[in-house]
């Protein structure tokens, strides 16, 4: 018995040291773990925190790269480079006699125009005022995409002896102010593309607009 005592105590001795050990081992390791945990805790936080400032300042820097874009690739005016046009003849000696011209962005970026086009008809050196009969809105722009098309008309009005004919005109782009950009010079044609000849003694012309004037 007393050696089972002494055994028992060996052993209660041996297990308090064994706990001893495991706590002192267990305090450091969780003192270490703690460590680590806070450790990784704090990375999270840290590399979080520094992700959020990191997106904030992405975020910034995309704002900042998208309204440069927007500047850089702002729809900017026809300057008639790019413009392509065709001129029609419609209901010739009929009442509503017009040229129908269109305008077409030949280019690969959008522009606007604005306004009505200036018109020169044959070799006069007037140009054409705006007809006092067209709908109010002229001084709006009016995108042009690549490929699409602006209309306008001159209309044609014969109210004297003492008319004149062509078979040509010129036309330019206007800007906001007024201000008339290089022009062009057209051939009149037909609806079946053959050459055609008009006469007036006065006319004037409509706004650009994205559908046919007098499309009847």
């Amino acid at each position: 018995m007393r050696t089972h005592r002494i055994r028992t105590a060996v052993l209660a001795g041996t297990t308090a040291t064994l706990a001893l050990g495991l706590a002192a081992c267990g305090s450091p390791g969780s003192g270490n773990g703690g460590d680590k945990a806070d450790a990784k805790t704090g990375t999270t936080r840290t590399v979080e925190t520094g992700t959020g400032a990191g997106a904030d300042s992405v975020t910034v820097s995309k704002a900042s790269a998208a309204r440069g874009t927007a500047k850089a690739t702002a729809t900017r005016q026809c300057n008639g480079d790019e413009i392509s046009y065709s001129v029609v003849h419609r209901f010739a000696k009929q009442q509503g006699e017009h040229l129908l011209i269109t305008a077409t962005n030949a280019d690969a970026a959008p522009c606007w125009v604005t306004s009505y086009p200036s018109v020169m008809l044959g070799d006069t050196t007037k140009v054409l005022p705006h007809s006092a009969k067209d709908a109010p809105g002229g001084a709006a722009r009016i995108t042009v995409r690549p490929g699409a098309k602006v209309y306008a008309a001159v209309n044609l009005f014969t109210d004297s002896a003492r008319p004149h004919t062509s078979g040509d005109l010129s036309i330019a782009l206007r800007d906001r102010t007024g201000d008339t950009g290089p022009g062009t010079d057209q051939a009149a044609f037909d609806g079946k593309g053959v050459p055609s000849k008009f006469t007036w003694t006065s006319a004037d012309v409509t706004n650009w607009n994205k559908t046919k004037p007098y499309d009847y």
